[in-house]
């Protein structure tokens, strides 16, 4: 790793007021994305992200930088070091990169706390989240549709576990899909005793399943991408395709795997937003419902945690997450 005098900073510590623009940093980051653009006057430069477990940021490397090639080439979800001086544009942090350096796996194994304080996780332990999730299957009271979800977590629980609920909106890290539909299924708890006209069994079996083609949809250790089947079918289509095959296998009543593949069909809410059809039964409309509020809720939650206690600005306060993005949290 390279020698630098300058302080070891996270992104946490270059959004803090008491980091001045101007000041020497080094930092160990993920380049999360990568994007080649051409400037106005016809030059070339990359925009890229990078990031730690306290958040993350962009900058630009131009043409001239003595880095472009190679950073050009990295794939995207490397580890790098990052030596470089505070600076910000249009009220946000955009570091001037000095020197950057790829890091191998070596180096990394060398580090034994670097992977923990790169790798973004969820407040409550991963482990604690996944027995409670393994506790609602076991409330699914329906021998068929409890035999069904388990089948399925026998066959992708691992992956999982690990696996991001989204590339960049709510729940983007490791573990954040494990976070996400166990917090659905605590709303969706307390939410049955007010709409009796759902069937609690179907809509918990649809919670706990409506996300699992992300398993197939996204890959990589460090940073999230698309793999090619997630490109060319995605979550919803590959969802559908794994709860089938375990409600076959579990002999579900034809009804009730219809029912079901419907929440994971229709989970999306509107086919703009990647749903293959609209919600048009009581436990495909909460589902959806509860879905859209969690995965929202993630992104306030996120922006609360990553925030500094001197952070002022607008563009970095949890109500911006409201103007984000157009389309619904996917």
């Amino acid at each position: 790793m390279p020698d630098s005098t300058s302080p070891q900073l996270t992104v946490r510590d270059l959004r803090s007021q008491d980091t001045p623009s101007g000041a020497p940093f080094t930092g160990t980051y993920i380049l999360k994305r990568c994007t080649a653009k051409t400037a106005s006057n016809g030059n070339p430069f990359l925009s890229i992200e990078v990031g730690d477990r306290t958040g993350s940021f962009n900058a630009n490397l131009f043409a001239d930088h003595p880095q472009f090639d190679t950073t050009r080439s990295l794939a995207e979800g490397s580890p790098v070091c990052i030596e470089g001086r505070v600076d910000h544009f249009n009220g946000r942090l955009s570091p001037r990169i000095l020197k950057l350096t790829p890091l191998t796996e070596e180096e990394l194994v060398q580090n034994p706390n670097l992977l923990e304080n790169l790798v973004e996780t969820p407040p409550e332990n991963a482990d604690a989240l996944w027995a409670e999730f393994q506790a609602y299957i076991d409330s699914i009271a329906h021998d068929e549709l409890r035999m069904t979800v388990r089948g399925v977590f026998e066959e992708i629980g691992d992956a999982f576990r690990a696996s991001a609920a989204a590339v960049a909106m709510h729940h983007a890290y490791r573990h954040g899909l494990l976070e996400h539909t166990t917090h659905m299924a605590r709303a969706a708890k307390a939410l049955f005793p007010v709409y009796p006209e759902i069937n609690p069994d179907l809509a918990m079996a649809g919670i706990l399943l409506h996300d699992t083609g992300k398993t197939i949809e996204y890959e990589g250790a460090f940073a999230t991408r698309r793999s090619r089947k997630g490109i060319l079918q995605g979550h919803v289509v590959l969802g559908y395709q794994i709860a089938r095959k375990h409600g076959l296998k579990a002999r579900l009543n034809a009804d009730l795997l219809e029912r079901l593949e419907h929440i994971i069909l229709s989970h999306q809410g509107e086919p703009e937003w990647g749903a293959a059809i609209y919600a048009a039964t009581p436990e495909a409309v909460f589902v959806s419902m509860v879905d859209n509020l969690d995965a929202k809720m993630g992104m306030v939650q996120r922006t609360l945690r990553q925030a500094t206690p001197t952070t002022n600005s607008p563009n970095d306060s949890p109500a911006s997450t409201h103007n984000s993005s157009s389309r619904r949290p996917s």
